[in-house]
């Protein structure tokens, strides 16, 4: 197996957080899942956290999907007993690869079987942005007057924008007839969204680990989301947070270049836990969150930004029932990625040439109601390989007598 190699700042102690920022401001009131490594049983090992520590469910539920195809998942994991596998602290503290006692537990995605979604263009401000952005060619003083021209001409506020609506309608005529057509339009504010694969089953990473961009990337970025865990019934059981993590020089060359653009090694990270919705945490506190973006670089650069879930122009629930309903089946359920508002402009090296990764950079996307992830942005080659599939688990499991 390999191990990347710590380089620079990743030799930072505790770059990765501590525990009471990885979990829930209300975590003692939470319903929390999640999935460590056990070194003990040499595979992963389905968990819920409570008051601080780190208790073993896989001899009720083997996987993950096991407890989120229950009628009510919550109230089962919360009368649930067993092993403890240690305190979460001292489990997310093994996290990191470069310090890592691999004899010891050590965390991981908190899905399993879930199929890895992503929903894309689901903020209109965001979708403006890039055709305003591609128009403009870099000139912020023609921006601005494009920017301008379009809310005059549109009439509306784009943060209200609803997708296939008349004012949509009028939105998109008055792109195409001013030259400024773009892929983004139709799914931005056409009737139907964007929902793409961002990963393989068992492959996303989750947090305390590094992210992978491809080498060859100029121009990329990370993507703070809000993740609903979905049964294969299409009924949303929980939520996380996610880093859609885009390379926008690819994704910009050609739509038909989205997979290389999204789906990478180490590309997707989750968690750090699912926290499954009870009478406390439901689509109605989804709605609301706010999702916080902090970026800080080796080189002191520091980018901060806020996604706030309100301007969403798409019900969350409407983006589960086009990925799941009589048109398409998941039987394993899957973990949705719902978009985020932020496009990054800020400079970082030059004028006008914008954001983008550099190596060691750190990523922390945080809510209140959810924790926590954070992750190191490394190369996706030098990333730890995806090496346990499906087949891995399957055999692991069977070998524990939990199959």
């Amino acid at each position: 197996m390999t191990v990347p190699r710590p380089r620079g700042a990743a030799l930072d102690a505790r770059w990765s957080g501590t525990a009471v920022e990885a979990l829930p401001d209300d975590a003692d009131a939470s319903v929390l899942v999640g999935r460590v490594w056990d070194p003990a049983v040499e595979g992963p090992t389905p968990v819920t956290v409570r008051d601080g520590l780190v208790i073993d469910v896989s001899r009720q539920f083997p996987t993950v999907r096991d407890i989120c195809e229950l009628p009510d998942p919550a109230a089962v994991v919360a009368g649930l007993d067993g092993p403890t596998v240690g305190d979460f602290a001292g489990i997310l503290a093994n996290t990191e690869a470069a310090t890592r006692d691999r004899t010891r537990p050590w965390l991981l995605a908190p899905v399993d079987l879930q199929v890895l979604k992503a929903a894309g263009v689901t903020f209109p401000i965001s979708m403006i942005e890039r055709v305003i952005e591609e128009r403009a060619r870099g000139d912020l003083a023609l921006a601005a007057d494009i920017r301008h021209r379009m809310l005059a001409d549109v009439g509306v506020d784009l943060h209200s924008l609803t997708p296939g609506s008349p004012e949509a309608d009028r939105l998109k005529s008055l792109l195409v007839a001013e030259g400024m057509w773009s892929q983004y339009l139709e799914v931005g504010i056409g009737p139907d969204a964007e929902i793409f694969t961002k990963g393989q089953v068992l492959s996303a990473v989750g947090t305390a680990v590094p992210v992978g961009v491809l080498a060859a990337s100029t121009w990329n970025n990370p993507e703070p989301e809000v993740t609903l865990i979905v049964a294969s019934t299409g009924r949303i059981v929980g939520a996380t947070l996610g880093n859609d993590v885009n390379l926008r020089d690819v994704e910009g060359r050609s739509a038909l270049l989205l997979p290389l653009a999204k789906d990478n090694n180490a590309s997707c990270a989750l968690g750090p836990l699912i926290r499954l919705f009870d009478e406390r945490f439901g689509m109605a506190q989804v709605r609301e969150l706010e999702v916080s973006l902090e970026v800080s670089g080796v080189d002191g650069f520091l980018l901060e930004a806020v996604s706030e879930m309100t301007r969403m122009s798409r019900d969350p629930e409407e983006l589960v029932r086009q990925l799941i309903g009589p048109h398409h089946h998941y039987p394993d359920g899957a973990a949705l990625m719902l978009g985020t508002m932020f496009a990054p402009i800020q400079d970082r090296d030059r004028p006008g040439e914008g954001f983008t990764h550099k190596v060691d950079d750190v990523v922390r996307i945080s809510c209140p109601a959810l924790g926590t992830l954070v992750n190191r942005v490394w190369h996706a080659e030098e990333c730890e390989p995806w090496h346990f599939g499906v087949r891995d688990l399957m055999g692991n499991l069977v070998r524990r007598g939990l199959l």
